[in-house]
């Protein structure tokens, strides 16, 4: 691997990559983060403001499969220097000109084709470069550079908001994420596919073989309803909280929602990296179904009772973050270790469109029934979590009827011959 500047170790190209991520991802959650002062400010409805939050992964989900699979053919660092440019220029556009629910809708949209062109890229050019042994735990390095990030995003935004405007927030995330293209350009090194995968004769975005795997596609469909989880719990976390302190006139200081919220998505990417780390020890299969089944019980507490106390509230979403994070990097490890070598950008294309699939209908999801409830009140929060809830359960029984393949190194790694070959 070499850039103008000499070679580049592997262990400083995952310092590269890992870098220009928080660079990029720094801005991410500054929309739901502001989400509560933004309703006011532009009269959005409940259906509207999650159309807005919902509008980024659904950009993502329908250019995912092109860029990420491109990764087969050309060079990675190419499609990553595209998706973090349109990052870039959807945050500059959305604190320049945005006021109201189109041009928001625009905004978010661009951004999310941006980030469709750098996450899954970025993991690619490290996937492509790691020992299989090792490809578990780079995922998790990875994934955890995007979380400390993602975490940060909240109180990030929220406090340049506070200080210098919302405007500013979003003109300060479009300057983040071109320094992280300019790192990228720079530093980063350009490597192009091997030459196999562009003479197999095969068609490029022929997918039906990542879709025949059904180990890779059992992690993928697990990781669409974890994502939609995720983000339904990300992107109504500040709002949930702030309806919590005025329903029980709680005036929460240093506990402010935002603060919380950071919390808990530090709390959620250390979570991720530690059931990994539990997952390679233990067996993937046996942590990833623990962690969605735990993840269904605290949510239907949490509809129950979350809305009866801040300190109750705070409690149970800083629980539930770290259960919904736990089995994060094993499910994209697990499709990315279970991926033909020669298809591995397809696979990973694959797997995040049906994540952000799930990131697309989860926030819309809960505001469509807060909407539906008559707006938010305690009764139409617990529908929302029940939602959540049940689709969760569908996402459990579905993983444990497919029964996955563990990664190399996993514990029960040594399976009969007739499972290896799914």
């Amino acid at each position: 691997m070499t850039t103008g500047g000499g070679p580049v170790s592997p262990g400083r190209l995952v310092a590269i990559v890992c870098g220009a991520q928080v660079m990029v991802q720094i801005g991410a959650y500054f929309w739901p983060a502001l989400l509560p002062g933004m309703m006011q400010r532009w009269a959005l409805s409940n259906t509207e403001a999650g159309w807005i939050t919902a509008i980024f992964y659904a950009a993502y989900m329908l250019a995912v499969p092109v860029l990420v699979t491109l990764t087969d053919r050309i060079d990675p660092k190419r499609v990553y220097l595209f998706g973090v440019g349109c990052s870039a220029l959807g945050h500059l556009l959305f604190g320049a000109f945005a006021d109201g629910f189109w041009s928001a809708m625009a905004a978010r949209a661009l951004t999310g084709l941006g980030w469709a062109g750098t996450y899954m890229t970025g993991l690619k050019l490290l996937a492509d470069q790691v020992e299989p042994k090792m490809m578990s735990r780079a995922v998790t390095g990875h994934a955890a550079s995007i979380g400390i990030s993602g975490a940060i995003s909240f109180l990030c935004g929220d406090l340049i908001a506070s200080f210098a405007g919302w405007r500013a927030a979003f003109l300060f995330a479009g300057a983040s994420a071109a320094i992280a293209w300019l790192t990228v350009a720079l530093v980063a090194p350009g490597r192009a596919p091997p030459a196999a995968s562009a003479s197999t004769g095969q068609s490029l975005f022929d997918f039906r073989p990542v879709l025949r795997n059904r180990s890779a596609m059992a992690y993928a469909l697990a990781y669409c309803v974890h994502t939609l989880e995720m983000n339904a719990l990300r992107g109504w976390a500040v709002a949930f909280l702030a309806f919590v302190a005025t329903q029980t006139m709680t005036g929460p200081d240093v506990l402010s929602p935002t603060v919380v919220v950071t919390v808990l998505a530090l709390a959620g990417t250390v979570a991720s990296v530690v059931g990994n780390e539990t997952a390679i020890r233990f067996g993937r299969r046996r942590l990833i179904g623990a962690a969605m089944g735990l993840s269904i019980v605290v949510a239907l507490v949490l509809g129950l009772v979350g809305s009866m106390s801040y300190g109750a509230a705070v409690a149970l979403i800083l629980f539930y973050g770290v259960v919904v994070w736990l089995d994060s990097s094993s499910l994209t490890a697990g499709a990315a270790g279970t991926a033909e070598p020669s298809r591995r950008g397809a696979t990973l294309a694959i797997h995040s469109m049906l994540g952000y699939a799930g990131g697309f209908v989860g926030p819309l999801l809960v505001g469509w029934i807060l909407d539906l409830g008559g707006g938010m009140s305690p009764a139409s929060w617990g529908w929302a979590f029940f939602a959540v809830a049940l689709s969760m359960a569908a996402a459990l029984a579905i993983f444990v009827a497919i029964r996955p393949r563990e990664l190399e190194g996993d514990r029960g790694r040594q399976e009969p011959q007739a499972q290896a070959s799914r």
